[in-house]
C-alpha cells in the first residue's frame, strides 16, 4: 500500500485542480463593452435592463430584478410580501447567515427549522411546529444546489396564509418536478457573488410572477422612490428604502457568463456523478442524495462520515478533521462551509440585534422570550460535524481526470486507515476549519 502523503508518502494528486472562475475573452470583451460606452450605471442601464429580461428568460418568470447581492435580494423579497415589526419568518438552520440576517434587517423575528439529514434542506416534517400566529413567511434554501420540497411548503403556505420567498442563492439552473427554480414560490432570489454557479463578483436577482411584489421589491431597491422608466424622477420616497442597485459592468460580465450556465451546469453534474459512481461501497462515507424528482447544479458537494460504519470509536467530529487534513495532504480541496448553526452565532445567541435586543424585544412582537434550543439545529450540527464539502474540483473547466484523482485519493486513505487513526491533530489547525 502507497504510504499517506501526510506521512511523507506521495500525493495522489500532485497536479491539484484549476481554480473558479476563469475569465475568458468573452467576459473581458462585456466589460469592456461597458467601458466604452462610458454608462456605469442606472437602472435602465443597457446592461442591467438587458440581465433582467435574459435571467426572466432564462428562469421561466415574468419579472426579474438585479441588485447588489443575494442578501439585498432577500431584504427586497420580505418587504415585497409586506412584513411588518414582530412578525415572524422560518428558515433553515443550516443556512448562510444572510437567510436569517434578512428579516432582522426587515424588524421581524426569525425562527429556525432543522434540515433533513439527506438532503440538508429544510425539514418539512419539522416546519408546521414552527408556525404560529406571528408567522408571515418562510424562506426555504436550496442548499448547494439542490430545490427544497416546494410542494409540501407551499401547501403549508396556502394552509396558514404565508409567503414564501426562495433562497435560490445556490441554485441556478436546478430544476424541482420539471420547473425551474425561480418559479416555484412568490419570490425567489439568486446571489451572484464570486463562488456561486453565475457570478460577476457580487450582485443578486429577484424573480417573481407578482406585479405588485415586483414593484414593490424595486421600490425598496431605490430609496422607496416609486420609479417607472421614461418618467422623470421626483425624488419622492414613500417609504424606507435602501441603496440596492447593480450596477453596469456586474451586470455586463453576468450576462456572459449566462450565456453558459447549463452548459457549465452540466459539468458540475457530470463530475458529482462520476465521483459519486467512485465512492460508491466504501463503508463509513456517505455521498449526496438527490431526490429523482428534481436536480441538483452542485454549487457545492457535500460528503459525510461515519466511523461506527467502520468499526471506529472517534467522534464523527476528529473522524471528519483526520479524513480532511488527509485529503489535504494528498493535495485535494477539502473544506468546511459553515462551522455552526445559524442561530449559535453571535448575533442570535446573544440577541443584540439594533441595541436594546431590537428586534426581539419589538413590543409588536409575541412578548415571550425568543429561544433557540438545540431541537432546531440537531441534525445541522451533526452535518457540520461529520462532512466536508468540495467546490472548485466539482466546477469546469475541471473533468473526469481531476474527479478520478479525487477518487484515488479517497481509496489510498481508506487503504491506510490506520495511519489516519495514528498522527497527530490538533481541531483548531485553520486548515481543517476553513470555509
Amino acid at each position: 500500500m502507497a504510504k499517506l502523503a501526510i506521512n511523507g508518502g506521495e500525493k495522489a494528486n500532485p497536479q491539484g485542480h484549476i481554480k473558479y472562475p476563469q475569465i475568458s475573452q468573452a467576459d473581458r470583451d462585456a466589460v469592456n463593452r461597458v467601458l466604452d460606452r462610458e454608462v456605469f450605471w442606472g437602472l435602465n442601464g443597457p446592461e442591467i435592463t438587458g440581465l433582467e429580461k435574459e435571467w426572466a428568460e432564462f428562469v421561466g418568470s415574468k419579472y426579474a430584478l438585479t441588485c447588489n447581492s443575494g442578501t439585498a435580494g432577500l431584504h427586497m423579497g420580505l418587504a415585497a410580501v409586506g412584513i411588518k415589526p414582530g412578525d415572524e419568518v422560518i428558515t433553515s438552520s443550516l443556512t448562510f447567515v444572510a437567510s436569517a440576517l434578512c428579516a432582522l434587517q426587515h424588524n421581524a423575528i426569525p425562527v429556525f427549522c432543522d434540515v433533513d439529514p439527506r438532503t440538508f434542506n429544510m425539514d418539512v416534517k419539522k416546519l408546521e411546529s414552527k408556525i404560529t400566529e406571528k408567522t408571515k413567511a418562510i424562506i426555504p434554501v436550496d442548499l448547494h444546489g439542490m430545490p427544497c420540497d416546494y410542494d409540501e411548503i407551499n401547501a403549508l403556505a396556502k394552509k396558514y396564509n404565508l409567503k414564501v420567498i426562495a433562497d435560490a442563492c445556490q441554485s441556478h439552473g436546478a430544476t424541482y418536478k420539471g420547473r425551474n427554480v425561480g418559479t416555484l414560490a412568490d419570490l425567489s432570489v439568486f446571489s451572484l457573488n464570486g463562488l456561486k454557479n453565475l457570478e460577476c463578483g457580487d450582485g443578486g436577482l429577484v424573480n417573481t410572477d407578482n406585479l405588485e411584489y415586483y414593484e414593490k421589491a424595486n421600490q425598496l431597491r431605490v430609496f422607496g422612490e416609486k420609479l417607472k422608466a421614461g418618467v422623470p424622477r421626483d425624488y419622492n420616497s414613500y417609504e424606507i428604502g435602501w441603496c440596492y442597485r447593480m450596477l453596469e459592468l456586474p451586470a455586463a460580465y453576468a450576462r456572459s457568463k449566462l450565456t453558459h450556465l447549463a452548459d457549465d451546469n452540466a459539468i458540475r453534474q457530470a463530475n458529482a456523478a462520476r465521483l459519486t459512481a467512485g465512492l460508491q461501497g466504501m463503508p463509513g462515507l456517505i455521498t449526496p442524495y438527490v431526490p429523482e424528482d428534481r436536480t441538483s447544479v452542485y454549487h457545492y458537494y457535500r460528503i459525510r462520515f461515519d466511523p461506527k460504519a467502520l468499526g471506529i470509536n472517534m467522534s464523527p467530529n476528529e473522524f471528519r478533521a483526520r479524513i480532511q487534513k488527509a485529503l489535504i495532504a494528498e493535495g485535494c480541496e477539502a473544506k468546511r462551509w459553515q462551522t455552526r448553526p445559524v442561530q449559535l452565532q453571535g448575533l442570535f445567541k446573544d440577541k443584540t440585534g439594533y441595541g436594546y435586543g431590537c428586534p426581539w424585544t419589538c413590543p409588536y412582537g409575541s412578548g415571550k422570550p425568543v429561544n433557540y434550543g438545540p431541537e432546531d439545529y440537531e441534525v445541522t450540527q451533526q452535518i457540520l460535524e461529520d462532512s466536508i464539502v468540495f467546490y472548485d474540483p466539482i466546477y469546469p473547466p475541471n473533468g473526469a481526470e481531476v474527479v478520478d484523482r479525487y477518487i484515488a485519493a479517497f481509496k489510498k486513505i481508506w487503504e491506510n486507515m490506520d495511519e489516519v487513526l495514528d498522527f497527530p491533530i490538533d481541531m483548531n489547525d485553520p486548515t481543517i476549519n476553513s470555509l
